[in-house]
């Protein structure tokens, strides 16, 4: 049985970790750094920092937070947000990170993860689709930080980014972001039946059933989580156990 993974964000926006509802409605959380470090030592499997603005404001992901973090946590970290080009991946690698999170700029030059990965592997690159539901077995693809709508079908985007070597994929449910009403269960299982690189689940993680409904149900091999652990309504130890509990193969 393979081992799942819970995996805390961390979305930064000048230089503090935040949380918001449907990509909208952000409030501070506490300092990325503090917080990579309190997630490190509470057992979390990896973790993921997003620079949620970076894309839409122009400019790259803030590499000297990056480099600060990783030097102070033994956990992976993953990195998205501003990543355009191979330098932007090599510049992210070299300060440290494990692997980097690439979204809009997959969608504007999709040969930009099939260069990624030839060169540093595609165990290292992450492709994140943020998908919002317009019908039945229909999740459009939004870029830009969710802001900017694109004529993709997040399934068939699914198995595309994995054709062009993305390593792994981080699906968010824009309908779902932040509301604490469980994952899109139906999205979920609808990418993971389609490829077979490893789907991490995430948007809207708000009791623990929610996160063993995601990889029961949803096929998810990994959650992501934020408002519940940030603001200490669960820790990963709880989370952890509850899952074992069920029979879910997790590193306690």
């Amino acid at each position: 049985m393979q081992v799942k993974r819970i995996i805390p964000c961390l979305d930064v926006c000048e230089g503090r970790v935040v949380k918001g509802v449907n990509f909208e409605n952000l409030r501070d959380a506490g300092d990325p750094v503090e917080l990579a470090v309190y997630y490190d030592r509470a057992g979390a499997d990896e973790l993921i920092f997003l620079d949620i603005k970076a894309t839409s404001e122009g400019r790259q992901t803030m590499v000297d937070v990056v480099a600060k973090t990783v030097q102070q946590i033994a956990i992976p970290l993953a990195v998205g947000g501003g990543i355009r080009d191979i330098e932007g991946v090599r510049r992210i690698l070299k300060a440290g990170a494990a692997k980097v999170v690439i979204s809009s700029a997959a969608v504007k030059d999709p040969a930009l993860l099939t260069a990624a990965a030839k060169e540093f592997g595609r165990q290292r690159i992450i492709a994140a689709i943020d998908a919002k539901r317009e019908a039945a077995g229909f999740w459009r693809v939004y870029i830009n930080g969710g802001k900017q709508p694109t004529e993709l079908d997040a399934v068939a985007w699914a198995r595309k980014v994995e054709a062009l070597g993305a390593g792994e994929i981080l699906l968010t449910s824009m309908d779902k972001d932040g509301t604490k009403d469980g994952y899109d269960l139906e999205l979920t299982a609808a990418v993971s039946g389609q490829v077979q690189i490893p789907v991490i689940a995430s948007g809207g993680a708000g009791r623990l059933e929610h996160l063993w409904a995601a990889l029961d149900q949803g096929k998810a091999d990994a959650v992501l989580c934020a408002s519940i652990f940030h603001y200490r309504q669960y820790t990963i130890a709880e989370a952890k156990q509850f899952l074992a509990d069920k029979g879910v193969k997790v590193r306690l």
